[in-house]
């Protein structure tokens, strides 16, 4: 395979189909406001994902579910006006798409129209067949989510790895088939083993991104608050820090504390 970097000043569904057949991986990374974004554009990430994370990372949730598709709006909004060159995928929060057709596709409008949002992105195989069919009809880009689901945290009742066992591989297998047939434009692959991943990547033509899949997935994506390093209880192996920001922020934070205690600050060059 060609290893060639195309440059891509703004990159769109068709970008990231490209970069899979041209062998050139894919960086995935969240953001949920402005300012975050912004970095994360000029950094040249490929795509940016509004997850439904900010449940987590911004509200303090234990898992993806309480947040809402208003919510979501909000956050993907704050992102869009950020963002000059990388493809928005925002998560369809739970409840919005599961079990209505409908309503997955009022949901989807809502976010396209309401956020000026790229994509999409749901999570399920055959169970939410009907919805996918329904929002590509509408012409929007769809991304699928397979493996670990979170907003079906309940169901599984734990975080571990999923699709170790040969029925549950196959029927990944079979949904990531499926996705692609109907039209989706990629599927992340979260917390399956890496063997399955490679299996699934070269069985489409349309790219794969892990969380916790391995190596062999087209592309990676990661929650940019752990990757920093903001946070600091959550240590799964996947994850690879590249900062410790809870730690640095902390330092500068009780820095300013002291030089307002010790009236330091400001001095008399920082004021008017």
């Amino acid at each position: 395979m060609s290893t060639a970097k195309k440059e891509y000043k703004r990159v769109t569904v068709k970008s990231l189909v490209e970069m899979k057949k041209n062998g050139e991986k894919i960086s995935m990374l969240t953001s949920y406001d402005y300012s975050m974004a912004k970095i994360v554009d000029a950094a040249k990430v490929d795509v940016i994902l509004v997850g439904d994370s900010a449940s987590n990372v911004m509200a303090g949730h234990e898992t993806t579910l309480p947040i809402t598709l208003d919510q979501m709006i909000y956050h993907a909004s704050s992102v869009i006006r950020a963002v000059e060159r990388a493809l928005v995928v925002v998560d369809l929060p739970f409840g919005s798409y599961q079990s209505d057709p409908k309503e997955a596709l009022r949901s989807a409008i809502r976010i396209m129209k309401e956020s000026g949002a790229h994509a999409v992105k749901l999570e399920g195989g055959a169970e939410i067949k009907e919805s996918v069919k329904r929002i590509l009809a509408a012409g929007i880009p769809v991304m699928g989510h397979l493996g670990l689901t979170p907003q079906s945290i309940y169901k599984f009742g734990t975080y571990t790895v999923r699709a170790k066992e040969e029925e549950e591989a196959e029927q990944l297998m079979e949904d990531a088939k499926l996705l692609e047939k109907l039209g989706c434009f990629g599927i992340v692959l979260e917390k399956i083993p890496a063997k399955l991943t490679k299996m699934v990547s070269e069985s489409l033509t349309i790219p794969t991104i892990g969380i916790g899949g391995g190596k062999y997935a087209d592309g990676q994506v990661l929650v940019v608050h752990d990757l920093l390093g903001m946070t600091h209880e959550f240590h799964p192996r996947f994850l690879r820090r590249y900062m410790n920001l809870y730690e640095e922020m902390g330092k500068a934070i009780s820095n300013y504390v002291g030089d307002v205690k010790r009236m330091d600050f400001p001095n008399d060059d920082e004021q008017y």
